[in-house]
This record gives structure tokens, C-alpha cells and sequence, in this order.
């Protein structure tokens, strides 16, 4: 395996108080578009995190008059965005996505990710575009907060560079979820009970656990530590919500996400079908994070 030398974390914030932040835009509305048609696959526990690498140009919608999406839309600046929670790392910034333009780009990174094993199959571009579209309105759904969950969208954008220019397409280069939950009652772990609709919640603060899925970078980022970094912003997330465990789940012939988890101190805890859940306990891990930050690279 080639490795290189990664940047340096530079500064991370965090607003003290547990609040979310305050942006200055407002997500745009876009109406539902059809359901995605394509290969059956086995089901996931929760959602499947990924760390496979995709690029491509990424197209607009089938039909824009049903969208107040713009797809030139410049990338906000730093000063624009006045955001509480980010992090730098060397020429990107991984944060909160806050604009609607930047929701899409994430689907379409996780259509690309989700098609790229199948890149001759028949209709794959249709197939990648309506995954795009189901995937951009499940986000919305997610910020709804549905469940009682807390959710965010994380990207990591090309960090600002002076007299040059981006459009917000151009510019996000990775994405993931995380969200904020409970166990379900007599679960130590998620996904221990098979959820039916009589299962209660435990919602209590010991009971709460951060989930990340949909872990994806775009292959002209690869090698940048936009993986492990947009990880790093989770668990540091985590602490400043005092939440004390993160866990993924993992399919087990995902090889580069597996070793991803295992470097930056992710503990296998459980296999269930075909998938491994990874869990990372936030105070312990700190440390061990920050260390292999400044000692390799990765996705």
C-alpha cells in the first residue's frame, strides 16, 4: 500500500454549549422524484457506511423547472458561512453542510459510490441519477427530524484560495451522516434487538450513541485523509455533545473501510449477517485519533 505524507490539523472549533450551529442560509425545497429502480441488494443494519472512491461529473436534475436548485451556484466563503463547527485540515475544511447545492453533491458521491462496481451494467447512468435523487430527498427527510433523531450531513469542500472560484459542485469532495440516537430498550449496542413497532426507547443520556453511515470521498480527493479527518469531526462532535460512543456498521468484504476503522481505534464489537458493527468510545479514543492524524494517510 503507497502511503504520503498528510497536512496537519490546523484549528478545530466547537461552540461549547452543545447548540448547533446557526447558518445564513435557508436549504431549499425540492419535490419528491421517482423511486430508485436497480439490483436488489441484502439489507442493511441501519445504514451501510462505505469508504469506496468515485468520481465523475455530476449531472443535474432530470427536470430543473421542479427545482429552485442552482447548479452554478458559487461555493459560500468562510465569512458567509459563520459557522460554529469545522474542520481544517490541509487544503480542505470539513463541516455541516448548509445549503442544498451541497446536499445534492453528497447524493451524488454516494451514487457514484453505491454504482461503481457496475460501471458497464446497462442504464447505470439512469440507475446513479435516480439514486441521486432518492438519496437528496431521504437527507431532507432526515432533517426533519424524524424518529427524534438528530441529524447532520457532513462534507469535506476545497478549502478557500485567494482569486480563485468554485462552484459548489466542484468543490465537495467527501461526504458522511451521523446522527444522534438511542438504544432501544435491553440493547447494549444498535442493531442487538430487531426493531418492531411495540420496541421502546430508552432516552436517556447514558443510552445515547452518535451512527455514522454513508462515508464516501470522490477519487480525484483520494489519499488526502478527507476519511479520517471527516471521523475526527464526528467523534469531536460527539464529545462536545457528550456523547460518549460512536458506531458503524461495515460490510465485511469492505476491506479499505474496515482497516480505516481499525487505525483510527473503531473496536469490532459484533457480526451480524454480513456486516460488522465498529464502535469507538469518544474519551478513549481522542488521543489514538489524533495520532494516527498526524502519522498517515488514507481515503
Amino acid at each position: 500500500m503507497s502511503t504520503i505524507s498528510i497536512y496537519r490539523t490546523e484549528f478545530l472549533t466547537f461552540s461549547t454549549n452543545g447548540s448547533r450551529p446557526r447558518h445564513k442560509f435557508q436549504r431549499l425545497s425540492l419535490s419528491p422524484f421517482m423511486k430508485m429502480d436497480s439490483q436488489s441488494t441484502e439489507k442493511v443494519p441501519k445504514e451501510e457506511s462505505s469508504i469506496k472512491l468515485q468520481t465523475s461529473s455530476i449531472p443535474q436534475l432530470e427536470n430543473p423547472r421542479s427545482s429552485n436548485l442552482r447548479f452554478d451556484r458559487l461555493q459560500p466563503s468562510d465569512q458567509e458561512l459563520n459557522q460554529d463547527s469545522r474542520l481544517e485540515f490541509g487544503k480542505f475544511v470539513a463541516r455541516e453542510a448548509v445549503l442544498d447545492e451541497e446536499l445534492w453533491t453528497a447524493a451524488w458521491l454516494r451514487a457514484e459510490t453505491h454504482w461503481e462496481d457496475r460501471p458497464g451494467e446497462r442504464y447505470v447512468d439512469n440507475f446513479k441519477r435516480k439514486f441521486a435523487e432518492q438519496e437528496f430527498n431521504a437527507i431532507k427527510r432526515r432533517y426533519s427530524g424524524q424518529h427524534g433523531q438528530t441529524y447532520t450531513c457532513v462534507v469535506t469542500v476545497r478549502k478557500e484560495e485567494r482569486n480563485v472560484k468554485r462552484t459548489v459542485l466542484k468543490s465537495v469532495v467527501g461526504t458522511l451522516d451521523f446522527s444522534i440516537r438511542h438504544l432501544l430498550h435491553g440493547e447494549s449496542f444498535p442493531g442487538e434487538r430487531e426493531k418492531h413497532l411495540f420496541c421502546s426507547i430508552s432516552r436517556t443520556n447514558l443510552n445515547r450513541y452518535i451512527y455514522v453511515s454513508n462515508l464516501c470521498v470522490a477519487k480525484s480527493a483520494r489519499r488526502q485523509s478527507i476519511a479520517s479527518n471527516m471521523l475526527y469531526f464526528v467523534i469531536e462532535s460527539a464529545r462536545s455533545e457528550g456523547v460518549e460512543l460512536v458506531y458503524v456498521h461495515v460490510h465485511r468484504n469492505n476491506e479499505p473501510a474496515l482497516e480505516l476503522y481499525q487505525k483510527i481505534g473503531f473496536e469490532v464489537i459484533h457480526f451480524i449477517r454480513s456486516f460488522i458493527t465498529f464502535c469507538a468510545p469518544v474519551s478513549f479514543h481522542m488521543g489514538l485519533i489524533s495520532t494516527f492524524l498526524n502519522s498517515s494517510s488514507d481515503g
